[in-house]
């Protein structure tokens, strides 16, 4: 045999053994490139269950934030504030000035402090120090409501509570004052979240009393019609209203007990288990930035393309604990890489276009 067939031959061999060994994408190497976070914490968890997996970023991720420097922060049940920067993964509780274990909300101001709503009132961090308001501070009460963080366009800073809604007034506090103030135009409820929309009115939602559209234009104050009151009078299901979202067009999207509904500023238009929302007792929706409606209930985590004319099951895709998620939705947010994520009663969830997969303390991230 010559040197040119012996060539070919051994070229051969090495071809064909490539040949179906071509590494399949995993989820895993979709976003490999960021290391393994080095853990940052000095305390011990409290409030988790006794075999709490300690290898979960946490065992209950109850909301989600990333800020103007592209940190992510997941507030938990039980092991305080959750930092994530690529590099480390900082627990912020006790030890750091930040006494409190169960986060509701995040948000951040126009001066880059990060604010948290928990169950012992509010929380201003300025990246060095936290700082604590309570009811010595003009909080009614100290519990505040998931979602019950807004930072408005002007920077204004609202805070949701289970008895109302107060404003931030760094001006009383400089001198003195109380630094919050009950917004008395409307009552004091138990509000479920706070939105403002494109046009930049002030939304809430509540347990009990339906929505209140709060419209701060000089017109609307000239006038003395400020307050919207959307309730059961015009098709609001028992006057609750879980999770409150803002689509493209501008139509406002609420959770109810029995579902979804869709108000175009005069009627409403409602989705229910019989369209194709899977589950029941409903009280999470987040839009995507392309449109996509998510919507979380008991037992399901449903995904909602409006564009598609209904009926239509296409429309609606369920998914269950044999896609990968648990049940028990918390919290939903989408980076600005376009990820999203899902704080849940087991941990931290990613959405691969298919299923859900786990996020743990070593990733994948």
């Amino acid at each position: 045999m010559n040197l040119n067939k012996i060539l070919r031959f051994v070229f051969l061999i090495i071809f064909t053994s490539c040949l179906g060994q071509e590494k399949k994408s995993t989820i895993k190497d979709q976003i490999t490139g960021k290391p393994n976070p080095t853990i940052v914490r000095n305390f011990n968890a409290v409030a988790v269950a006794p075999d709490f997996d300690t290898t979960l970023v946490s065992q209950y991720i109850r909301s989600i934030f990333q800020d103007s420097k592209g940190n992510l922060w997941f507030g938990t049940l039980g092991e305080g504030v959750v930092k994530y920067d690529v590099k480390t993964l900082t627990y912020y509780s006790n030890p750091d000035g930040f006494i409190n274990n169960t986060v509701y909300a995040i948000n951040e101001d126009k001066n880059g402090n990060i604010w948290f709503g928990t169950d012992q009132g509010v929380y201003k961090y300025d990246g060095k120090y936290f700082r604590n308001y309570n009811q010595q501070d003009g909080l009614s009460q100290n519990e505040i409501s998931r979602k019950g963080i807004l930072v408005d366009r002007s920077g204004a800073v609202w805070v949701g509570t289970h008895s109302g809604v107060f404003r931030y007034n760094p001006t009383a506090e400089i001198s003195g004052g109380p630094s919050f103030s009950l917004f008395q135009l409307i009552p004091q409820v138990h509000i479920t979240g706070i939105m403002e929309d494109s046009s930049g009115n002030i939304w809430f939602a509540t347990a009990e009393n339906g929505v209140f559209r709060y419209d701060p234009s000089e017109s609307q104050k000239a006038a003395g019609k400020t307050i919207t009151h959307i309730s059961d009078k015009i098709g609001l299901g028992n006057n609750f209203a879980g999770g409150i979202a803002e689509d493209k067009a501008g139509n406002i999207w609420f959770t109810m007990k029995n579902g979804i509904c869709k108000y175009d500023g005069k009627k409403l238009t409602e989705y229910t288990p019989k369209d194709g929302l899977g589950g029941t007792e409903f009280w999470g929706i987040y839009i995507e930035q392309y449109g996509i409606i998510w919507v979380t209930a008991r037992g399901s985590t449903t995904r909602f393309d409006p564009s598609i004319p209904l009926p239509n099951p296409n429309a609606f895709t369920v998914f269950t604990v044999e896609d990968g998620i648990n049940c028990c939705v918390q919290s939903m947010y989408q980076d600005r890489s376009n990820n999203m994520w899902w704080g849940t009663g087991q941990g931290l969830y990613r959405f691969d276009g298919k299923r859900f997969y786990q996020v743990k303390k070593t990733g994948p991230w």
